[in-house]
């Protein structure tokens, strides 16, 4: 059966990247924020390690949100509330499971246990916060956007 109309979520365009551009991206902000946390896991040495618990947030970050875009968009509502809602909502239980795994990851490769486990809500805040700049970078350089609706 075909038809000539359009379905109500035809305007939905998939989110595409080269594999190589998201991970020369993701692998520098997981760089980036591994320098500036290592200082306060215990210096430079911590590095490599920090590097790769940031790696949670900052690759599964891009994997959580083009599986908002690609999947999730075309499936709910189109009205603008329905689509924020779902979006941070998404953002805040990604933020919870990002804070366990990075939390889990830094215990396994280093020498001492965390001292306690990290309160479960602060994650999803802080993910929200950290998406929130992502893609207020993105509006400013004119991309599609969380904050135009387009992205």
């Amino acid at each position: 059966m075909t038809s000539t109309a359009q379905s109500p979520n035809a305007e939905w365009q998939p989110f595409r990247e080269p594999l190589r551009a998201t991970l020369t991206r993701t692998i520098g902000i997981a760089l980036v924020a591994g320098a500036l946390f290592s200082q306060r896991w215990g210096g430079m040495s911590r590095w490599p390690i920090a590097s790769v618990v940031m790696l949670w947030p900052a690759l599964g970050g891009h994997f959580l949100d083009l599986w908002f875009l690609n999947w999730l968009r075309p499936r709910i509502s189109r009205d603008r509330a329905v689509q924020i809602a779902a979006r941070v909502g998404l953002w805040f239980i990604g933020g919870v499971l990002f804070a366990l795994a990075m939390w889990l990851t830094a215990a396994a490769l280093t020498d001492r246990q965390p001292a306690a486990r990290p309160v479960w809500w602060i994650g999803g805040l802080v993910f929200i916060g950290i998406e929130l700049v992502a893609q207020l970078v993105l509006h400013l350089r004119g991309h599609p956007s969380f904050y135009n609706g387009r992205g």
